[in-house]
């Protein structure tokens, strides 16, 4: 792919590009991942529109190794972060030691901390506090850290996957709303089928995983983003965006009754951005130049679940957010538009 820059010259030889590559992105993941389509689809939006994400699930459902397959695919550096406890700032960023030249004379040499790479899992990113959380932010949003003063740009593409235990709450520290919101999607790993669950044992105990092949290059990613931002989108679309954002508020005017009852905080403006974004990768990841409503109504859930906040009542009835965001979709009005 890298070898042919005319390719990226139009919006429709880029389709073109993308919809022979996601088959064959699916192609070489299937060699080490069954299953959670839907799953991958949401990696790919979010990676393909430069935004990162949240992967919620318990352990042993492959998310390392899922990571590692699409960094490997697009023949971007690797760096898994451990969040521990004990983790500090400068574990993340890197910092700065006092090294003696041979003429005698000492200065201090910045290291570079494993932050300094393209696709970031950050696993189990809740077992750390909050002072180490925040050296992720600067990062995620600026993609730069600062250390002692001085400015690091990151390589590019950057793409932050940090992942998240929901089982065990003893010894984590609960995500900030402000780091929350620097996330894409949350993206929710539930276990399998049992057909996929039994193909998944056959294929780790019987042989070696075939190795899986780059099909890309970091500058392709940072061309596709180009693409993405250029896909046309009707002002009905982006209106309903806001709109389901806006209908997440509570205590606004026009916000439904069952957000003013179960909802404590709603989402802000980057949901409706994170939205349209979104959907705009989807539709090229699905060959299309355009944007439809579907592309929109897919990605609500994993946009709006970790930005809206349930209340105690809620709770109290049993209420989750991914209902609420179900109810959402249905109190919303739908434009007009033509599904794919």
């Amino acid at each position: 792919m890298s070898n042919e820059p005319d390719a990226f010259e139009t919006e429709k030889q880029a389709v073109e590009m993308l919809r022979e590559g996601r088959a064959r992105i699916d192609a070489e993941l299937s060699k080490a991942i069954v299953g959670q389509a839907a799953v991958v689809e949401q990696l790919l939006t979010a990676l393909f529109a430069g935004g990162h994400c949240l992967i919620t699930g318990a352990p042993g459902l492959a998310k390392t190794l899922l990571v590692r397959s699409i960094a490997k695919i697009f023949h971007l550096k690797f760096q898994r972060i451990q969040f521990t406890p004990d983790l500090m700032p400068a574990d993340i960023t890197g910092t700065e030691i006092l090294e003696q030249a041979s003429d005698g004379h000492r200065h201090m040499q910045f290291v570079k901390g494993p932050i300094f790479g393209n696709v970031i899992l950050a696993d189990e990113i809740n077992r750390t506090p909050p002072k180490t959380q925040a050296a992720l932010l600067e990062a995620m949003q600026e993609h730069q850290v600062t250390v002692a003063g001085v400015g690091y740009r990151l390589e590019e593409p950057f793409f932050v996957l940090a992942t998240q235990n929901p089982i065990e709450i003893e010894g984590t520290y609960p995500l900030p709303e402000a780091q929350l919101d620097r996330f894409m999607f949350n993206v929710l790993i539930d276990y399998l089928p049992e057909d996929d669950e039994v193909a998944v044992v056959r294929q780790t105990t019987s042989r070696r995983p075939a190795e899986i092949e780059p099909l890309f290059t970091g500058e392709d990613v940072l061309r596709f983003h180009d693409v993405v931002q250029k896909v046309p989108v009707a002002e009905d679309l982006i209106r309903y965006a806001v709109r389901l954002a806006g209908a997440s508020r509570p205590g606004q005017t026009g916000s439904p009754d069952f957000v003013n009852d179960w909802v404590s905080w709603g989402a802000g403006t980057r949901a409706a951005q994170y939205l349209v974004l979104g959907a705009k990768s989807r539709a090229l990841l699905a060959g299309r130049h355009h944007v439809v409503v579907d592309d929109i109504r897919a990605l609500v859930h994993p946009t709006l679940r970790h930005r809206v906040l349930i209340s105690y009542r809620a709770e109290a009835e049993g209420i989750t957010v991914d209902q609420v965001i179900g109810r959402l979709l249905e109190t919303v009005p739908t434009p007009g538009a033509k599904s794919a």
